[in-house]
């Protein structure tokens, strides 16, 4: 069966027709400028390094198709590498975005699922997804190994820690790490080709740690690693019989090791990232993996969608994305207002805010927070109409930015979103009653609440879940408690 025969239930021309740019992910990809000839098997070259392709449809006399992929997470890494990297097939540019639609309906989904299956096959046998193929999918002669430098060295970074993030995108092999003109860089095979392009296309340029430890990651002119000794150096995975030899433990760092060893770094898995380190006593506060990806230089501008358009404002999002960095512009936009630019102060800080409020629940919406190609949010012209005028603020010199101090506290309390808000700048008059019913009254379950031993300008507050803490901090930070004391709220780490 041909898998340009297959058509929606709801009629292909309405479902080419009704697509726009969207920003909101998918698991179903709109494919745009297509060759004319184009056949399936070169448009799903295009998905395979990024996962299982589910349903195919071919709208050949638009030049255009549909893709499902088997998950929303494979075709969010798809854009995401295409969108800094545009494909190409036989040298014509294609576009790629997220589809409106969260499925393609399929005639016959029996038959589709062999025809992919047997397309699937042949993309690669014919070699456009292995190691020297000539195909579209995969740029000649590329390696199963990958070339890994870490930048910004902040924590320590150690062979397991590069196992578990790469081991995610297939089988490795081999690892080798060294330092080199002062940094720290390793050497990673995979079984296959396909699985190194997909681990390069979904990590090249994150941060292993907030802010930090940046992965830049390139294919090898090596075909293969001759891995001598197995230690915190060098792994071959597929040998347990190697000797260890002799290390000097700080050469698998790239930075001396903190007094109590390398042994204090153990990996664990996280519930939600698939990884995160634990770091024992007062020296570090434990590093959260962050595989979101790092802005480009200058870029301080995001994009925030799935926003709630009856709750929204540019105050609310203000005070948000005001706990990760000093916002200057915030503009909701007029004919689509359940998206939102917001420009922080540099970006560094939109990355903190992007990787922390990704996926976070605001007003009853499930929120995306992205990279906007825009550098600056522009304010209204003087013809704009007062509804406009109203959607777009300027904060640039506004009293409540955190972090304009240089060395202020709040550089080190920067947290995730939690059910647990850290309130301070309480004046001595205030009791524990006034602070409970100042939140209850404002509709928010009060679970457990504790002034700070030490200093009672304190306290932490519990509340019934993360999305009723994001409401309450954007409800009463800055709440006046008395004639010259407001309230400052945060997350906090701790729970009571």
């Amino acid at each position: 069966m041909s898998t340009s025969s297959l058509s929606t239930v709801d009629g292909t021309d309405r479902l080419c027709v009704s697509e726009r740019a969207q920003s909101v992910p998918s698991p179903v990809l709109h494919l745009r400028q297509l060759p004319a000839d184009v056949s399936e098997q070169e448009v799903i070259a295009l998905a395979l390094p990024f996962g299982r392709v589910s349903k195919l449809l071919s709208l050949k006399a638009k030049n255009q198709a549909f893709l499902e992929m088997a998950s929303e997470e494979a075709a969010v890494t798809m854009v995401n590498y295409y969108t800094s990297a545009p494909p190409t097939i036989r040298n014509q540019p294609i576009f790629i975005q997220y589809s409106t639609h969260r499925e393609l309906k399929t005639d016959n989904l029996t038959n589709q699922r062999a025809a992919l299956q047997a397309i699937s096959a042949a993309a690669v046998h014919s070699g456009n997804m292995a190691s020297g193929g000539e195909g579209r999918g995969l740029a000649h002669g590329q390696s199963p190994v990958l070339r890994i430098i870490v930048e910004n060295l902040f924590y320590p970074v150690t062979l397991e820690v590069l196992q578990q993030i790469f081991s995610k995108f297939g089988s490795v092999l081999k690892i080798i790490t060294f330092t080199r003109n002062n940094q720290f860089q390793a050497l990673l095979q995979f079984s296959d080709t396909v699985h190194a392009h997909h681990a390069k296309a979904s990590l090249d340029g994150q941060n292993i740690y907030n802010g930090c430890c940046t992965l830049r990651i390139d294919f090898s002119k090596l075909s293969a690693l001759n891995v001598k000794y197995n230690n915190d150096k060098s792994r071959d995975f597929t040998r347990a019989d190697l000797p260890s030899g002799e290390l000097d433990p700080a050469a698998a760092f790239g930075v001396p090791l903190p007094p109590y060893g390398a042994a204090a770094f153990q990996p664990t898995f996280h519930q939600h990232t698939g990884l995160s380190l634990s770091v024992p006593g007062p020296l570090l506060s434990p590093p959260r993996v962050s595989l979101q990806v790092a802005p480009p230089a200058g870029h301080s501008v995001l994009l925030v969608s799935n926003l709630n358009p009856e709750s929204v404002s540019p105050h609310s999002l203000f005070i948000l994305f005001g706990v990760y960095g000093d916002v200057q512009r915030v503009k909701i936009l007029f004919n689509k207002k359940e998206n939102a630019l917001v420009q922080m102060s540099d970006d560094t800080q939109a990355q903190l805010a992007m990787s922390h409020l990704n996926g976070q629940r605001l007003h009853g919406n499930v929120i995306r927070v992205m990279l906007s190609k825009h550098p600056v949010v522009q304010l209204p012209r003087g013809g704009a109409g007062q509804e406009e005028q109203t959607l777009t603020r300027d904060f640039s010199g506004s009293a409540l930015h955190r972090f304009k101090k240089p060395g202020s506290k709040n550089f080190n309390n920067i947290f995730p979103p939690s059910a647990t808000l850290h309130l301070s700048n309480i004046p001595s008059s205030v009791s524990e009653e006034v602070l409970k019913d100042l939140f209850s009254s404002g509709g928010f379950t009060v679970k457990a609440f504790k002034f700070f031993q030490k200093d009672r300008k304190m306290a932490l507050m519990q509340l019934a879940s993360v999305e009723e803490a994001i409401e309450a901090l954007i409800a009463l930070h800055d709440h006046q408690l008395d004639h010259n004391q407001h309230l400052r709220v945060s997350f906090s780490k701790s729970t009571i």
